[in-house]
């Protein structure tokens, strides 16, 4: 029996540093970075004071005014990728194909910006302990369910089939991804609209990162803020954006002449069952998502020729995913390229997984790595080739892509050159 495969035909990225593909993708392979003092808010008082923002005006984007009314800021930012992700596809999604089309986001902490201003309007900012729900908006049920996301992007779009929302902290948008393939291989679709979606830059959010001192305390130097696998780092920091996918089944594209960035081949995931926050050194669990991804792809860790780090810059987790390169890749860990992107579009939570993903198939597309900005004093025990810097031209047949989110979750998907790989395979 033959396996369906997925394979991406579109991408739209709504990010630190632009709006759109273009935009982002000149950014991260140009070793600048977009974090900056926040804007959004006073952050005086804050132990961070520092956050890469989107520069987003939703009716610039082209958001009409009852849309931007009735959504939050994550919703407004997953709606233009998706329009982007849609247009790049070529991809008309008609009464027929309807119904065989459908949505799959992730998403952390969804519409919590929204949620926060309105509890800030019913208690006279804090002062009231009793409020009068009089005063709410009357959109706040759709700030309130992340399952709007994906209605909205629906709406969008004009996909009528499967539709749902994945919410696993900061490995989000990979696990969105995930399931969309999922969706694909299982025949229930053949055309996924999938990604990820945050907007978390607001006081209660900062606040939690703060207590638990997860976030860099660079302020004096905002651009070089964060500093993953730098012997100087401090931390991490957040960010806020979305990237949209168009996942086809791999015949679907061909018969409709489509561009195809790269395959999908293979996906997996692990929970630690050890803390809310920390990992463990040893990198077992990630090392394990890292193995399963690549026997349901086929793949061997020979056949990476890029992997896109989580990355964050916390001392705990740059030297945690190192061991899970080491123990899963063996010694072509020492061979393959590294780097992490989120020194300079930040940490967007459950965004960041889609973003990534997007940054990998176009590494696929260009022949380009990106580099890890800001990594100037390696840190000895991240002593894998983490591309400091500057990017790197290489052909990249096959791409691995992680995340690491609170309560544990490890996630792993690897990625191919279709064209390269054998058809007709025995499931």
């Amino acid at each position: 029996m033959s396996r369906r495969r997925t394979v991406i035909t579109g991408i739209g990225v709504v990010a630190p540093g632009g709006i759109g593909t273009a935009p982002f993708w000149e950014l991260v392979t140009s070793g600048r970075t977009a974090t900056r003092r926040i804007t959004q808010f006073d952050p005086s008082g804050h132990r961070c004071q520092v956050a890469a923002e989107c520069d987003f005006d939703p009716a610039a984007a082209g958001l009409a005014p009852r849309e931007i009314r009735r959504t939050d800021r994550f919703v407004q930012l997953a709606k233009v990728a998706a329009g982007e992700a849609m247009d790049d596809s070529g991809l008309t999604v008609d009464d027929r194909l309807a119904t065989r089309t459908g949505v799959a986001m992730g998403s952390a902490v969804a519409g919590t910006k929204s949620m926060e201003a309105e509890y800030v309007v019913l208690s006279d900012g804090g002062a009231h302990w009793n409020v009068d729900p009089a005063y709410v908006s009357p959109h706040m049920y759709d700030y309130f369910l992340p399952s709007s996301c994906a209605a909205e992007v629906a709406l969008t779009t004009g996909a009528r089939g499967p539709a749902t929302v994945v919410s696993t902290g900061c490995t989000s948008g990979i696990d969105a991804v995930a399931h969309a393939a999922e969706v694909i291989r299982d025949g229930a679709a053949d055309v996924m609209v999938t990604g990820g979606s945050d907007a978390p830059i607001s006081p209660i959010t900062v606040t939690c990162f703060d207590v638990i001192k997860a976030q860099s305390v660079h302020n004096d130097d905002p651009a070089r803020a964060c500093r993953p696998f730098d012997r100087t780092r401090r931390g991490l920091i957040l960010g806020e954006g979305a990237a949209v996918l168009v996942l086809e089944e791999y015949e679907h594209a061909r018969r409709r002449g489509a561009r195809i960035y790269t395959e999908l081949a293979g996906a997996a995931s692990r929970c630690n069952a050890f803390h809310m926050t920390g990992l463990k050194p040893d990198g077992r669990e990630m090392a394990e998502a890292i193995t399963t991804a690549l026997g349901e792809a086929r793949m061997d860790p020979g056949d990476i020729d890029y992997v896109n780090a989580h990355g964050s810059g916390t001392k705990q987790n740059d030297r945690h995913e190192t061991a899970a390169f080491k123990r899963a890749l063996g010694e072509h860990a020492r061979r393959v390229p590294v780097s992490g992107i989120k020194a300079a579009v930040g940490h967007s939570l459950g965004a960041i997984g889609s973003i990534e993903i997007a940054a990998c198939a176009l590494a696929m597309d260009r022949g380009v790595v990106p580099p890890t900005a800001n990594l100037r004093e390696p840190d000895p025990e991240c002593d894998l080739d983490y591309v400091p810097l500057d990017a790197r031209e290489q052909r990249v047949r096959g791409a691995l892509t992680v995340g690491s989110g609170f309560g544990g979750f490890q996630s792993a998907m690897v990625f191919r050159d279709p064209d390269g790989a054998s058809e007709g395979r025995s499931a």
